[in-house]
C-alpha cells in the first residue's frame, strides 16, 4: 500500500485579504522527508506554512485540494498532534506573565496558555512529559520563570517543547533561528539534528539558506508564489539559481552540509 504524502497541494488558489498570495499552486512533500522551503520575503512562504495548517484554506474548486497525510478534512486540534509547529507568531502571542512550563503544557491543548479551566485539567501525565521534553532541550530550570523574562533563544527552545510533547512525527518551523545570536541559533540547530536523528521530519522555512540544518536533502524555492525550484540541496543551492530568485549576485560555500551565502565581488 502506498503511503500517502505528509503534504500534497493541487491547483490551490489562497488569498490573504485582497490580495492573491498563490495562484494554482501545487507541491507535494512525501513523509520522512526533511525539506527547506527557501524564498524572499513576499514570496508565499507564511502564506503556504498557514495553508498547511489550515489557517488559511483554498478558494474551492473541484480540482483543487489540501490533503495532509490523505486527508483533506482534519479537526484543526488533532492536526496539531500530528505536525508540532513553532512560528514567529506564535511565539508573539504568549501573554509575558505565562510560566515557560504553562506554555510548554499548553501544546497538549493547543491553546495560547492556560486559564483556569484547562489548568484545572492539565493532569500529572501532562506535567512530567512537558518537563522530561524541557530538560532534554536544556530549559529544565526555566520552567518558573515568566515567559516574558527569557531571552529570545530560551522562548523559542520553550516553544520547541511545547511542539514536542505530543511525540509529532514532522516538526514545521517557522524560521526558527530568526533573531537568535550565534549562541542561541547553534543551540537551535543541534538540538533539530539529534530530532532528526530520531527520525522525525522536518520542513523548514526561512528565507535564510545560511539556517537551513545539515540534515535536509531538498530544497523548494518560492518566489511570487510559485515554485521556482525544487530538488536536491546541492543541485538548488547554486549562486545562478539563487541569484535569480533573490534578485541579487551572490556566492555560496559549502562546510560539512551548511551551505552559506555571501555577497559576489563587485
Amino acid at each position: 500500500m502506498t503511503e500517502s504524502p505528509l503534504i500534497d497541494i493541487q491547483n490551490a488558489t489562497v488569498w490573504r485579504e485582497s490580495t492573491c498570495v498563490l495562484r494554482n499552486f501545487s507541491l507535494s512533500i512525501a513523509q520522512h522527508e526533511r525539506v527547506a522551503v527557501l524564498g524572499p520575503n513576499g514570496s508565499g512562504k507564511s502564506t503556504l506554512l498557514k495553508t498547511i495548517s489550515r489557517e488559511l484554506r483554498p478558494v474551492y474548486s473541484e480540482d483543487s485540494w489540501v490533503r495532509i497525510l490523505g486527508n483533506t478534512h482534519w479537526n484543526i486540534w488533532e492536526l496539531r498532534k500530528q505536525l508540532g509547529l513553532v512560528s514567529h507568531e506564535l511565539q508573539s502571542a504568549y501573554s509575558q506573565n505565562s510560566k515557560a512550563l504553562e506554555v510548554v503544557i499548553s501544546g497538549f491543548f493547543s491553546s495560547i496558555g492556560l486559564d483556569d479551566q484547562l489548568r484545572s485539567r492539565a493532569e500529572a501525565a501532562h506535567i512530567h512529559k512537558a518537563e522530561s521534553v524541557m530538560a532534554s532541550l536544556g530549559i529544565q530550570s526555566l520552567s518558573k520563570r515568566a515567559y516574558g523574562t527569557l531571552s529570545t533563544g530560551q522562548q523559542r527552545r520553550c516553544l520547541l517543547a511545547r511542539a514536542l510533547v505530543h511525540d509529532p512525527h514532522t516538526l514545521i518551523l517557522d524560521e526558527p533561528t530568526a533573531g537568535l545570536d550565534m549562541t542561541a541559533r547553534f543551540e537551535i540547530l543541534r538540538h533539530i539534528s539529534e530530532l532528526s536523528c530520531r527520525g522525525i521530519s522536518l520542513v523548514w522555512v526561512t528565507h535564510d539558506l545560511n539556517d537551513i540544518p545539515a540534515e535536509v536533502t531538498r530544497v523548494i524555492v518560492l518566489k511570487n508564489g510559485a515554485v521556482f525550484a525544487d530538488g536536491l540541496k546541492s543541485q538548488v543551492l547554486k549562486p545562478e539559481l539563487l541569484g535569480q530568485a533573490f534578485d541579487t549576485d551572490l556566492r555560496i560555500a559549502e562546510v560539512d552540509g551548511h551551505f552559506l551565502a555571501y555577497p559576489a565581488p563587485i
